[in-house]
């Protein structure tokens, strides 16, 4: 590799005056902020782009640039978002709070558009949620958008949804409450329809250098070699012919064009739609298909080091102008990978500050459906521990698909054959195994690997959609004990918990989405329905399925919220109970131990007593029931599909004189 032209410092001192030049007009208190920032984060912005564009001998110009982009957006910075960037500088770990609970859902399935999620804030409070993750908000190309991440403007809220402003004073609002919003930004590609593409077809230079485009096939027959396809089914293949029988990169589908990282521009032209995004209110950022930044031939071109180095290097640019923003990474990877993107090495904790927790998705619907948790105690037992000032984002359902992601090696661990395990799951959750309780569709069937993906709703995995069909008082009732066993998982786990749009209400599968032509070719809209407000409205009756639910949930959320156990900080460590059907964790705190046991079956389970001692606690008291555990010789006994979360007695308030 080519040394920079110039040094970290000398780079340094090139920033500090820019940015003096800059915001010169700006009050001295705000401009030594910003050079104070600048120089607090300049090793991981630097660093972080010596790997990418260190070869290149106008590094040091081009981070004059960013600087320059870096200060306008400061400039802008409303003051109380500055306000909340010292709150936040002061207190770091906000995030990590028990009591931050998070709500995810597309916007025009809540409630139309971004001024009707105003009506519905104080339904949001009553849940608890401090965390409202916005789906589908920016501006994708029309017809088949790949559900919203196929962007044709970053800089532009989906017309059918409102505009920038509404999206700002949304933001207000919910910052108001409390409640911090996320929204997806789309990294690895934008829409064919955006500008950018346009140009890019029409040959511009400028626009063709921000894509991977070929003047014919040959290297892309190259990279296909080594490359995996994402959507086999309906879009197979990495790339697009395009005009002038030119082809272009295309990860996903054809009209979701990759933008090429190894040019310095997309990073600065990404940095600048953030920070503008930010200064709009956004406080949290979903960067979407972050594993597939950067390619290098010969591989897979997923997780490449640089793409780890160029997420470095966007979070300083935050920290530097907007440090009230966190990041989570969308990275759908395998553990050992996936640890990467919270940080590892010269990384700890400088990517990002939140990742998906696929894998306790994955392993709780297995260990559901086997009612076995020994692949689950020891996969989780395994998995590679984050940095104490990262979260997981942890969570039963989403917006996508569930994959089985479980290895060869791990299912023999247990004694397990992978294929049949994961082909056994994919059987069971579309309703095809036995008496499965479980209505899901599969998607996306990869005949040469055997691959069968499973979309759903949470209540119609766990069993309700079952339960109705045969009137079945009883099966309603497991099928409720299921989906309130895994809110209690996400909850008591060490991440933020995400509670996926009508699952606090157990909203069904609806099977309406093949009647749109936009949507009937991909099962994972069975999942997305509008939001049942006639069932919502229901909510505090017990008598009813959302009643019970809802407030089952609320009842677990305001249980964590008391628990200074459940700081994310203070890791979940997985205990191997030698019981085939109970899964448990304990968390450490200094404030004391928290132990969680499940049962993972429809019948009643015994803790060994000796458990309570291994984890530390003298006298266990469950805090769902607030009262000391009842336990005899032979144990203490779970309920079906029961849960207990156990720490030692309250201590009773102590009284002045």
């Amino acid at each position: 590799m080519t040394p920079p032209a110039a040094t970290s410092d000398e780079a340094l001192d090139a920033a500090r005056r820019v940015a003096v030049h800059e915001l010169a007009d700006l009050p001295a208190r705000d401009l030594d902020i910003f050079v104070t920032r600048l120089e607090r984060w300049w090793g991981d912005l630097w660093g972080g782009l010596i790997g990418p564009y260190g070869a290149q001998a106008d590094l040091a110009a081009q981070v004059e640039r960013l600087v320059i982009v870096l200060a306008t957006r400061y400039r802008e910075r409303p003051e109380p978002l500055k306000r909340l960037d010292l709150e936040r500088t002061l207190r770091p770990d906000w995030f990590q709070d028990p009591a931050l609970i998070g709500y995810v859902a597309y916007v025009e399935r809540f409630a139309g558009d971004l001024r009707g999620v105003e009506d519905h804030l104080e339904y949001l409070d009553e849940l608890g949620v401090r965390y409202l993750h916005l789906m589908s908000v920016l501006k994708g190309r029309p017809g088949d958008n790949d559900g919203g991440y196929a962007i044709a403007d970053y800089r532009a809220v989906e017309p059918a949804l409102g505009t920038m402003d509404d999206l700002e004073h949304l933001c207000t609002a919910l910052r108001g409450r409390g409640i911090s919003v996320c929204i997806d930004l789309v990294l690895n590609h934008c829409a064919a329809e955006h500008e950018w593409a346009i140009r890019a077809r029409a040959g511009e230079p400028e626009y063709e250098a921000m894509f991977r485009i070929f003047q014919d096939r040959r290297t892309p027959n190259r990279y296909e070699r080594s490359l995996p396809e994402v959507f086999p089914t309906f879009a197979p293949g990495n790339f697009t012919r395009i005009e002038g029988g030119r082809w272009v990169w295309t990860t996903f589908n054809s009209f979701q064009w990759d933008l090429d990282w190894s040019n310095p521009r997309v990073f600065r032209e990404m940095v600048d739609i953030l920070l503008t995004l930010a200064n709009r209110g956004i406080e949290v950022f979903r960067l979407d298909a972050v594993a597939f930044l950067w390619k290098r031939p010969g591989t897979d071109c997923q997780n490449q080091p640089e793409v780890h180095d160029l997420l470095q290097a966007l979070r300083a640019c935050a920290r530097i102008v907007a440090p009230a923003v966190i990041f989570k990474a969308e990275a759908i990877v395998s553990p050992d990978d996936l640890a990467e993107y919270l940080g590892r090495g010269r990384h700890h904790g400088r990517v990002s500050d939140m990742a998906y927790h696929n894998t306790l998705m994955v392993q709780f619907w297995s260990a559901l459906a086997t009612r076995d948790t020994r692949l689950m105690t020891h996969v989780l037992g395994t998995f590679p521990t984050k940095p104490s000032t990262t979260a997981w984002a942890t969570y039963i359902r989403c917006h996508d698909d569930i994959g089985w992601a479980i290895t060869d090696a791990d299912a023999a661990a247990v004694g397990w054959d992978a294929p049949a395990h994961r082909a056994f799951l994919s059987d069971f959750y579309s309703g095809r195994f036995g008496d499965s309780f479980a209505r899901g569709l599969v998607f996306q069937h990869n005949r040469a690997t055997g691959d069968r993906r499973i979309s759903g709703s949470l209540a119609s995995l766990a069993g309700l959609e079952r339960a109705n069909d045969d009137r079945d008082p009883r099966a309603t009732d497991l099928a409720i004990q299921r989906i309130l066993l895994g809110h209690a998982l996400i909850l008591g786990w060490d991440g933020i918990p995400l509670i996926y749009m009508g699952d606090e209400i157990a909203m069904l599968n609806d099977y309406t989405y093949v009647e749109d032509p936009d949507t009937a070719a991909d099962s994972r809209w069975v999942h997305r329905p509008p939001m049942d407000w006639q069932a919502a409205a229901l909510r505090r009756d017990r008598r009813t399925v959302a009643g019970r639910v809802f407030q089952g949930l609320r009842a677990l959320v305001e249980v964590r919220r008391s628990l200074p156990q459940l700081e994310v900080s203070t890791a979940a460590a997985t205990l191997d109970l030698g019981h085939p059907h109970l899964f448990a964790f304990v968390r450490r705190h200094p404030l004391g131990t928290f132990l969680a046991v499940h049962n993972l079956t429809e019948r009643p389970q015994r803790l060994d007593l000796g458990v309570l001692s291994t984890a530390g606690l003298e006298l266990a008291y469950d805090r769902l029931r607030s009262a000391v555990v009842a336990s005899d010789a032979d144990g203490i006994e779970l309920d079906p599909y029961g849960v207990l979360w156990l720490t030692e007695p309250p201590r009773p308030a102590t009284r002045r004189r």
